[in-house]
């Protein structure tokens, strides 16, 4: 049952950044790149994703376990430290240079575009090499 909930929930998500349009790099790059005629699109997108967000982490606050049984592991921690603000700009900078984030990234992959197996790769290169050179202790 578990699979199966993700999978709807992924493929929910992905319908949706595909309707949206957050899929296509050149239409977040509208948005984040003021020089040129700005397209608030994302800022709509991004206020609906928040809206159902707290929605769900609110409701979720309030269970033992999950819909389909499991434990439920939400974030706990608070602090804002120098790993935050530097995995941030780094996110912020590949974002804004590729227009691609990891879940549009996923949705380009599986429609064969090169430009989304690229950023796989590097993405996941990225996460290799955080682990590689990251102390255990985090």
């Amino acid at each position: 049952m578990r699979i199966i909930v993700s999978f709807i929930a992924g493929l929910v998500f992905g319908l949706g950044l595909l309707v949206s349009g957050m899929a296509n790099p050149a239409k977040v790059q509208g948005f984040l790149d003021l020089a040129h005629p700005w397209d608030p699109s994302l800022a709509l997108v991004m206020a609906g994703a928040i809206a159902v967000g707290v929605v769900g982490f609110s409701l979720a606050k309030r269970r033992k376990t999950a819909i389909c049984g499991g434990p439920i592991s939400l974030p706990t921690r608070r602090t804002l430290d120098k790993d935050l603000f530097l995995g941030a700009a780094i996110f912020g900078l590949g974002w804004g240079i590729a227009g691609i984030c990891p879940g549009p990234a996923l949705v380009l992959v599986g429609a064969g575009y090169i430009k989304g197996v690229l950023f796989a790769v590097a993405m996941l290169a990225g996460m290799w090499l955080v682990g590689v050179l990251r102390p255990a202790s985090h």
